[in-house]
Formats: structure tokens, sequence, C-alpha cells
């Protein structure tokens, strides 16, 4: 099967661009769920960030790809290798003209032959409750449950 995506490390340009709108992305999710207060939200992302990526794209066992379709770039991954045999997804994102034409599922597919060349036999990620259709994508792939957090504002 001929790849769709190809995945391209990020240069720290690339970077500091994924960066800026990763956390307002991020602190956007986080108020939505009702994790964090919008006041908050952006300062506790980026202190987030920076705890997860002291030293940004070259951080340590964490690898922050360029998704490209035909050259062009069409979103991110984030993915980093948490212990010798288990890895973790942070970030996906396929930029919303470019959703519904599997590249997300390609990228998954991917993302499991950079685990697979680390020695990496498990990949987690986390989604929010909110986002359906990523949660489907994910138990297409097989992905399952293993922690489910509820709430309910009363």
């Amino acid at each position: 099967r001929l790849k769709m995506v190809k995945l391209d490390l990020m240069d720290s340009e690339d970077y500091q661009k994924y960066l800026t709108t990763a956390i307002e992305s991020y602190a956007k999710e986080k108020v939505l769920s009702g994790n964090w207060s919008e006041e908050e939200s952006v300062k506790k992302a980026k202190e987030e960030y920076i705890k997860l990526l002291p030293k940004g794209e070259k951080t340590e066992k964490n690898f922050i790809y360029t998704i490209l379709k035909d050259d062009k770039e069409i979103g991110v991954i984030w993915f980093a290798q948490k212990s010798q045999d288990e890895g973790f997804i942070y970030d996906i994102n396929i930029l919303e003209k470019h959703r519904g034409f599997g590249y997300a599922k390609d990228t998954m597919k991917q993302i499991e032959g950079v685990g697979l060349k680390l020695g990496i036999r498990k990949i987690g990620l986390h989604v929010f409750g909110q986002n359906k259709k990523a949660r489907g994508l994910y138990e297409k792939l097989g992905y399952q449950d293993t922690n489910v957090l509820m709430t309910k504002n009363i």
C-alpha cells in the first residue's frame, strides 16, 4: 500500500510555529472539557509544554513531525518514548480542510512503525471526551480505553 503522508521531523522554526498554535489549542480543549478556567488556561498550557519539552524539538526521546501530503503541510504529530517499550502520542492534528481523507489513520500507522524501530510494543494517547471523531478513529485502530474520567456540572 502506498503511503499517503510523509512524516518530517520539525526544525526549530517549525517547532516555534507549532508551539504557538498547540498551546492555544490545548488551552481551549482544557477549558471546553471543564478542567481549567479560561483565565488560567494559556499560562497552564505553556507550563505543561515547557515541562514536557524543556529543550523544545530537541528534547530527548520526543519526536515532533510535520505531516506532509505531496510536500504540503497538512498537520503535526508529537510522539514520545516514555520507557523502553512504551510510547505516547501527545498530539496529532490534521488541519481542518484535510480531515476525512484517511491522513490521520495513515499517520498513526506510520508512528507505530517509528515505535517498532525504537523497540516500543505499546502506544498510549489521551483524547478529550468531547472529541468523538478522534475517539472513533482510535478505536478503529485498536486503541482501548484504559481510564475514563467523568464529571457532571450541577
